[in-house]
Order: C-alpha cells, then structure tokens, then sequence
C-alpha cells in the first residue's frame, strides 16, 4: 500500500465513532499526515478523544466540532483537505424508524453537503462508509444508505472541471462493536436466556481493524464510482449465541420489523456491473453516464449474470470457536486506550 495520507491533509467526519477511533489510531501509528481533523458533533466525545490523541503528542491533529447537515460548516471545515473519509450517519435502526426526518436529514443530506462541499473545495478523494443494509432495503437506515451510496456514486459526473473522486466502501456488522449482538448477548448470559429472532438467521461479520485497513485499500486503488464490498465471513446467529453463552438456553422470539433473515451485499440486478478482485467484489459504475469515470478498479473478472452475494450463499463461514479467538483479537477495541498515544 502506497503512503496516501504522507504529508496529506485528512478530514474524518464522525471521528468519535467506533470506526472513528480505529481508523486515527492506524493513521497516527502509520502515517505521517500533514494535518488530520477529527469532525463530529460531540463536544464530550472530542474532549475524551484528545485525552487519548493529545494535539501536543500529534501537532497534525485538529479537533472541529460541526455537523454534517450544516453545509456552510462543511465548506469552511473541507478548505485546503485532501481526502475526506465519511463515517458520520445516523444508524441505529429502531431509531430510524421512528425518527425518520433526522435519518434522512443526517444520511441523504449530510451526505449530499459532504459532496457539495468536497467538490467546490477540491478535494482530491472521498470516500464513504456504506451498510449492507443498502442493498435491497427494507429499513429506513438502509433506504437512506442507499440514497447516499447512489449521490456518492454519482457525483463523479457532476463534479464538472474538479477533480474530485468518490466511492463508497459497504460491509457487514462489526465484530463487538457498540449495537452489535455480541454485547447484547452477553449482558442477557447473567439472565439465563439468550432472545434470538430466528435460528436459520445469518449474518456477514469483520473487525473494527478489517473495516479499516479495507476503507485504505478501496482509497489507493479507486479510480471514482465505485462501490468496494470486502469478502468476509458469515455466521448464523445461532452460533453467535452457542459462542458467547454456551449451554445458555436460547428463546425464538421472531423476526423484527425491518429485520431481513439474510443480509445482502451484492443483488442479482448488480451482478452485470460486478467484478470479483481477490480480496472483494466492487460494483462499477454504469457506464452510460459516468463518462469521467473509468471505475476499472485495477481490472478484475465479472460475476456470473444473477450473482449474489448475501449472508446465507457465502464461501466462508465462521464457527463459535472461530468467533471466540476473533474476539480476543479484538478485545479492547470499542475501548478508550488506558495512556495516551
């Protein structure tokens, strides 16, 4: 991997988050960026960041609070950026559902002043953290994810004479990380009763470290338009349970609203605009439009015409002892480190 963030200037909006936090411990371990701002809302969050990332420690880094629905604040924040890693949304589902306006005000419109703001200030790269939930939606936080995949893709045209590049990054759930069922899991162990909605349910699975090191990889070799889906495992929620709480008894309680049994990441219809790279599947941009975008994706080989890729018709599969040593890889992740880096 070439050294893209080297003396470049980095804007990472939701950088109080899970991946967030990832993601500025890899860049300040790696890289030697020549400013790093950290853009979230948060201001409690910001100051338990920089008790951890001191700016004395790391003179790159630069804490700005702001919203990504504030398009002035983001063409103030994006001036003189090099490239923007777009991790802020709203995405706790249940709370989509009920609070529709602000998902769509924080995931469609945040997304689309991302972009505004990422083309008039020149921005050379952009890139943004997608869900499997985008694909064949049946949820709001999904709907409103593959609104923003779509502006993300298509803003490549109408970027005009800038030459500002974007692509989106899509992955599955994250190992452990906060909403996850792995926590939940194992607070409801003390309860002696594991609630599973469906024990044929299967899930796509990475760590927080997988997610990043792939959103770099999908940096250094995007040509702009393109949707990059990392090839990751798959589990049953079954499993999950047996893992965290073995000989626990598990209670069938149904499927939720807005609950897919099997997540999607790649549908059929998106199979003739798919090609498989050795580590992931990236969907190109249609051709009939994107004309400044080449969406190569250094070559690759096309799926077969009705391909899916969806969490039950996975290659890999992870097991409960499988699980049990990738959480210990990850243990700690989700938490503050206990010194300053």
């Amino acid at each position: 991997m070439e050294s893209s963030f080297n003396n470049k200037s980095i804007l990472l909006t939701g950088g109080t988050g899970s991946f967030g936090k990832a993601f500025t411990k890899h860049i300040l371990k790696n890289f030697s960026p020549k400013r790093f701002v950290i853009f979230s809302r948060d201001e409690l969050k910001q100051f338990e960041m920089q008790q951890i990332y001191s700016q004395q420690k790391h003179p790159c880094l630069q804490y700005l609070l702001g919203d990504v629905r504030d398009r002035d604040r983001m063409m103030r924040v994006l001036e003189g950026i090099d490239v923007v890693v777009h991790a802020a949304a709203l995405k706790q589902v249940p709370a989509a559902e009920v609070n529709p306006t602000e998902a769509i005000r924080t995931n469609i419109m945040g997304a689309m002043n991302v972009i505004d703001a990422a083309i008039d200030c020149r921005v050379k790269k952009v890139i943004a953290l997608s869900t499997d939930k985008a694909c064949n939606p049946i949820n709001l936080y999904g709907a409103t994810k593959l609104c923003s995949d779509k502006l993300f893709t298509a803003a490549n045209d109408y970027s005009g004479s800038h030459e500002t590049r974007f692509a989106v990054v899509r992955y599955g759930n994250v190992v452990g990380s906060r909403g996850s069922v792995i926590p939940f899991f194992k607070a409801m162990k003390a309860k002696g009763e594991i609630p599973i909605t469906d024990d044929q349910m299967t899930r796509f699975f990475i760590t927080l470290q997988q997610g990043v090191q792939f959103v770099l990889n999908s940096l250094d070799r995007m040509k702009g338009g393109e949707i990059f889906i990392p090839k990751i495992p798959s589990m049953t929620i079954l499993d999950v349970a047996k893992a965290i709480a073995p000989g626990v008894p598990v209670k069938i309680i149904g499927i939720r609203p807005g609950e897919k049994l099997h997540e999607i990441m790649i549908s059929p219809d998106d199979s003739r605009n798919t090609v498989e790279l050795e580590d992931c599947y990236v969907i190109k941009p249609q051709k009939n439009n994107m004309t400044k975008s080449s969406g190569d994706a250094d070559g690759g080989k096309g799926v077969a015409d009705g391909f899916h890729y969806s969490s039950n018709n996975n290659t890999k599969w992870l097991k409960p002892d499988d699980l049990l040593k990738l959480l210990n890889t990850t243990e700690g992740e989700e938490e503050w480190p206990k010194q300053e880096l």
